[in-house]
């Protein structure tokens, strides 16, 4: 890993033990069956207290990513994993998310009109990676707003919290060259591997083999979409928004050089 980068795994004290700013009638728009809608009036009181510093430009590429308060885990099983990916297809319409959609099959839903191109993401346990584009609408924001919305009312319901899930607002790098875009590739795709290898950023990947098998057999990223057989979930990503050809990341190896390979980028958070 390139020296001099930094990470930083500190929340803006301003969301430090605050609850969820969330109306009750938004709770029960998510949990009620009679009212089983995110509104886009309760995505606006969701996102109205994030604080960002700049406005995500049309036709750009981001490296989106954001983790559970005081570190905590935000993926406790495969069952919080199938969720989160489930959300990903459906939050990134401009129809409402109705709560029986993301029961049983959901990746066949009409979600209505993408809101991003999502290139990319990976589940870890206590936070996740994405890439996505903007696009003339600039709708980024309220789809992670409402991805973020109805992904911590299910998990404080399922496990009976109440409170902030999610640090706010969520990080994003601009992605303003080739070298950059295969660099963030490299690392979403091989993030995971931080669950069965720690320290291996550091410290390089100690078994190859395990790690390109395992890689091939994690479900929650669209390494698979990628480099595997066709599967549902490749819906989630819009492949054709790529800016680059990556065909050469296939290669373990070459993605590896690529995360390793040092280049002249700006200050990195790396989770």
């Amino acid at each position: 890993m390139q020296k001099g980068l930094r990470v930083d795994w500190k929340c803006p004290r301003s969301v430090r033990g605050v609850t969820l700013d969330t109306p009750r009638t938004l709770y029960k728009s998510l949990y009620s069956p009679s009212l089983s809608k995110v509104t886009p009036r309760a995505e606006s009181v969701y996102y109205s207290k994030m604080e960002r510093t700049f406005e995500f430009e049309p036709e750009h590429f981001y490296h989106i990513y954001n983790r559970g308060v005081e570190k905590r885990n935000i993926f406790l099983d495969d069952n919080d994993r199938q969720r989160f990916q489930d959300l990903l297809y459906l939050a990134n319409g401009d129809k409402p998310i109705v709560f029986k959609r993301v029961r049983g099959v959901t990746l066949d839903r009409d979600r209505g009109d993408v809101q991003t191109s999502l290139l990319a993401y990976s589940l870890m346990s206590n936070h996740f990676h994405m890439i996505a584009r903007e696009n003339e609408r600039r709708t980024l924001s309220s789809f992670m707003a409402k991805l973020s919305t109805a992904y911590a009312m299910y998990f404080n319901k399922k496990n009976d919290r109440s409170g902030t899930l999610l640090c706010r607002p969520f990080r994003a790098k601009y992605i303003g060259n080739d070298d950059y875009f295969r660099w963030v590739m490299s690392y979403v795709h091989l993030n995971p591997l931080d669950l069965i290898e720690p320290g291996w950023k550091e410290k390089g990947v100690a078994d190859k083999q395990k790690a390109i098998g395992f890689l091939k057999s994690y479900k929650y990223s669209s390494y698979l979409d990628y480099f595997g057989p066709e599967r549902p979930e490749g819906k989630i990503i819009q492949r054709n928004a790529l800016p680059i050809d990556i065909t050469q990341l296939e290669s373990f190896e070459t993605m590896l050089k690529e995360f390793s390979d040092p280049f002249e980028r700006p200050d990195l958070e790396i989770w």
